[in-house]
């Protein structure tokens, strides 16, 4: 883990800003993040519709697998997470066609993945400090070439996404129906599990494997409670994925926490407040639509 810590703020937020992009590690950190927010926060709503959020889940921990083989054979670790998360997207969109029975498969992939993992970290000799630094990011360490690697491979993964988003959206919605329209279902969910593990692969350098779950769930999370219209929801993903992103940046620059605590915390708490919101908006929905005797009983409660 890396963090910051070592600079004061002093509340004027446009001068503060101003200090940190003096350093580029600093900017690189905003690039990259940028690139990854935008991608999770538009994968997250198909992984909230598809109820694929176990799939992300798993995918995380099976890029630790590929993390800790590409350092046995001596090359980058987001080699090593592609190859492994792109081969179980496959194979768990191939091997669990419906919703209905995909965790099986899900987590018989994910054992396997985890096997492996072990093998190659006790063939290694030495001290995997790369491997281990994905299970919690490492975002303030990212190097010019890492941010143009995260720009060209985000870039076809966006392409893809924008062809096929309108069918992968239907389908996630109704799948039976989508198989009906003659819709290529077992194709679209191939897709969809390959850009799933891409966007983990790259967005384990910010926030890492074991939490994985604050930009690759919880922004559509939030989304889907705040608009019905996809349009709206998926925008409003992206928006919170960049929020938390930036503000967590921001943040652990003038503290001595890891970024990746701030971004989950950040996101963490919009959810809370969201949920809250609705629940007291939901309540007193319920209550104006009640008679008034019934409403009268239910506030004097029991006896």
């Amino acid at each position: 883990m890396t963090n910051f810590g070592w600079v004061w703020w002093n509340w004027n937020l446009i001068g503060d800003l101003r200090v940190m992009l003096q350093y580029e590690f600093v900017r690189n950190a905003f690039e990259a993040g940028t690139v990854i927010a935008i991608l999770a926060g538009l994968v997250s709503y198909l992984v909230v519709l598809r109820r694929s959020s176990f799939a992300a889940h798993a995918l995380g921990h099976v890029g630790f697998s590929g993390a800790a083989g590409a350092v046995l054979f001596g090359v980058a670790p987001i080699y090593g997470l592609l190859l492994f998360t792109t081969v179980s997207g496959g194979s768990i969109a191939l091997l669990g066609q419906k919703a209905a029975h995909r965790d099986v498969e899900i987590g018989t992939v994910l054992a396997f993945m985890l096997g492996l993992g072990l093998l190659f970290l006790a063939f290694y000799n030495g001290f995997a400090t790369e491997a281990y630094s994905i299970l919690f990011g490492e975002i303030v360490g990212i190097s010019n070439a890492q941010v143009l690697f995260t720009f060209e491979t985000a870039v076809p993964v966006l392409l893809v996404l924008g062809i096929v988003y309108r069918q992968l959206l239907f389908a996630s919605l109704d799948e039976e129906v989508a198989e009906a329209k003659g819709m290529h279902t077992l194709v679209l969910g191939v897709i969809f599990m390959l850009a799933l593990a891409v966007v983990i692969s790259v967005a384990v350098t910010i926030i890492g494997v074991l939490l994985i779950f604050a930009l690759a769930v919880t922004p559509a999370a939030i989304a889907i409670r705040l608009a019905k219209r996809p349009l709206y929801a998926v925008l409003i993903s992206v928006a919170v994925a960049l929020l938390a992103t930036y503000a967590g940046i921001f943040i652990a620059f003038y503290e001595v926490e890891p970024t990746s605590f701030f971004i989950v915390t950040i996101v963490f708490a919009i959810y809370v407040v969201v949920r809250g919101g609705g629940a007291l908006k939901d309540r007193r929905v319920r209550r104006s639509a009640s008679p008034p005797e019934l409403a009268a009983t239910a506030d004097s409660g029991p006896g």
